[in-house]
């Protein structure tokens, strides 16, 4: 690995701890330093995932809409829900959901998988999950050919400029994905049931989150439970969910319908993004804390 090779070196010595802060810079300097050696692991993951099947990252189009018609046929057609566009309410959900779980499963793996490399290569261990993440963004693009198709063939009236905004509300996705990443790849490397639990975790998370239903799902729950309708609302894909579907699908209405694309409400996912950098910035240091012992463990 020539590009490992390339930089010198920028772990601190163990005679000198960094502070948190220290730790964070200390990160943010080896990925700048290791851009080489981030792109070639990205380039490498997609053409593996690209060569390991026959349709390749044909997939990432077909793989989501696939998973659409199977919960339109669940829910409106066995579950008989009214719900204008129904496809297209939950095409809004499954796409980011999609990358979510690729992303966080693959970041699970990103360090574990590489032992032989870490054990003869000395480099920041931090570049694994970061190109995994990377990796991610590149398929997660993938999935607006099946979204714009399914727009514009089925659903032309839903098209606006408002669509314009969804890479912001990516951003936030991403920033909340690489915190759990670094630390999910972290734990990983001394327990690995790490990737066996995460399947049912995240797939419990999901029917948690107003992937199937919306707001006024949860707003009828709440009702009931305002307990549980509390801590729905702090699920931070309840923010996400509602942000896509915002700017993609428009605002469901009680009555089934819908109301046209609009902007998302800017002000939850900024309180979203604030709270996931926190999260970022405590994850690499939690990250870098333990990665001299991942040789050792591996």
């Amino acid at each position: 690995m020539e590009t490992a090779r390339g930089a010198a070196p920028t772990y601190s010595s163990s005679a000198v701890r960094p502070g948190p802060v220290g730790l964070v810079r200390e990160a943010v300097g080896e990925l700048r330093s290791r851009r080489q050696l981030v792109r070639y692991l990205v380039q490498a993951d997609l053409k593996k995932k690209g060569a390991d099947s026959l349709l390749g990252n044909l997939w990432w189009v077909l793989d989501p809409l696939l998973q659409m018609l199977v919960y339109v046929i669940l829910i409106a057609v066995i579950f008989q829900r009214q719900q204008e566009a129904y496809p297209l309410f939950i095409f809004a959900a499954i796409l980011p959901w999609k990358w979510f779980t690729s992303s966080i499963g693959d970041a699970i793996t990103s360090v574990s998988s590489q032992d032989r490399l870490i054990k003869q290569i000395h480099f920041p261990k931090l570049v694994l999950p970061t190109a995994a993440l990377a990796s991610g963004i590149a398929n997660f693009a993938f999935g607006f050919i099946p979204l714009l198709t399914l727009m514009v063939i089925f659903y032309p009236y839903k098209m606006s400029l408002n669509l314009l905004y969804v890479p912001l509300i990516a951003i936030v996705q991403l920033v909340f994905t690489a915190a759990l990443g670094f630390v999910a790849s972290a734990v990983n490397v001394f327990y690995r049931d790490v990737g066996n639990l995460s399947r049912h975790l995240l797939r419990l998370w999901f029917y948690l989150s107003p992937g199937l239903y919306g707001p006024v799902t949860i707003a009828s729950l709440g009702e009931r439970h305002p307990e549980l309708y509390g801590l729905m609302q702090l699920n931070p894909f309840f923010t996400l969910f509602s942000a896509y579907r915002q700017v993609i699908y428009g605002t469901e209405t009680p009555s089934g319908g819908s109301l046209p694309p609009t902007a998302p409400d800017w002000a939850s996912l900024g309180v979203l993004l604030v709270v996931s950098l926190v999260f970022l910035f405590v994850a690499t240091i939690f990250f870098k804390r333990i990665e001299p012992s991942f040789a050792k463990v591996l």
